[in-house]
């Protein structure tokens, strides 16, 4: 397995306030863990969520008694968002932060995603991208619910108003994907800053081009930038299957 992990300020932001984490060793009861979060809140509140969500799923995963992925995770996020909820609770400078937060762990031949927010996994197969977490978005509902199509979507100014963050509430409403693997995936984790940035048919043709992990992470990121860089940019890039490991 080998993994490129990438976050970049983009062109418009004055601070990063998305955060990452990657890992082919074991953490805890995981065989490896991958970690992508995006911040919201004023001044440094956002930025604090973001990290401060990844230490919490980090230590909550290492010391985990548990051997069931989808469980393990399930704590892990639900004490993240215990304890930031705690915070911006009891602390005014923290008022209304949160963060979406996407992980993924390989298990033999499944990837188990947990998802809260509209920071997105995508998995490439025999060619084709799919994005395997759905967004909870005030505007991808919609879309959902066929009020608004894909490419009104894709351009609606409040395109950035999520329904769901790690820390916002008093409880955390975490989706879970289990996907089979079959041995020549590429999997991609990233903020919005990317997806909002760079359409689909984009991302396909950067993940598909020649290079490692870390010149397509790259040129994600880059790609983002020249479409105006309006967000902090996260990118994960994972070859489950290549015997290579190379990390940021």
């Amino acid at each position: 397995m080998k993994f490129h992990a990438i976050t970049d300020v983009g062109r418009m932001r004055s601070q990063n306030q998305d955060n990452v984490y990657g890992s082919t060793s074991a953490i805890g009861p995981l065989p490896n863990l991958f970690l992508v979060a995006d911040g919201m809140g004023g001044h440094n509140a956002g930025d604090y969520a973001s990290k401060r969500a990844i230490e919490l799923v980090r230590e909550s995963v290492e010391k985990s008694p548990g051997t069931e992925p989808v469980e393990v995770l399930r704590t892990a996020i639900t004490t993240a968002n215990d304890m930031l909820y705690s915070e911006a609770s009891q602390q005014e400078e923290k008022s209304g932060m949160g963060t979406t937060f996407v992980a993924a762990t390989i298990v033999n031949e499944e990837l188990l995603v947990a998802n809260v927010g509209d920071s997105r996994l995508y998995v490439l197969h025999d060619g084709q991208l799919r994005q395997i977490t759905l967004d909870h978005s005030l505007v991808e509902e919609m879309v959902r619910t066929g009020s608004m199509s894909q490419e009104m979507a894709y351009h609606h100014p409040k395109k950035h108003m999520i329904t769901r963050a790690v820390g916002a509430e008093d409880k955390v409403d975490i989706d879970f994907f289990d996907v089979s693997l079959f041995g020549d995936e590429i999997i991609l984790l990233c903020s919005d800053g990317l997806s909002n940035m760079v359409e689909d048919d984009r991302i396909r043709e950067l993940l598909l081009a020649e290079g490692s992990s870390r010149q397509r992470a790259e040129s994600l990121v880059r790609a983002a930038n020249q479409k105006g860089g309006r967000d902090n940019i996260t990118v994960i890039v994972v070859e489950p299957f290549s015997s290579e490991v190379k990390a940021c």
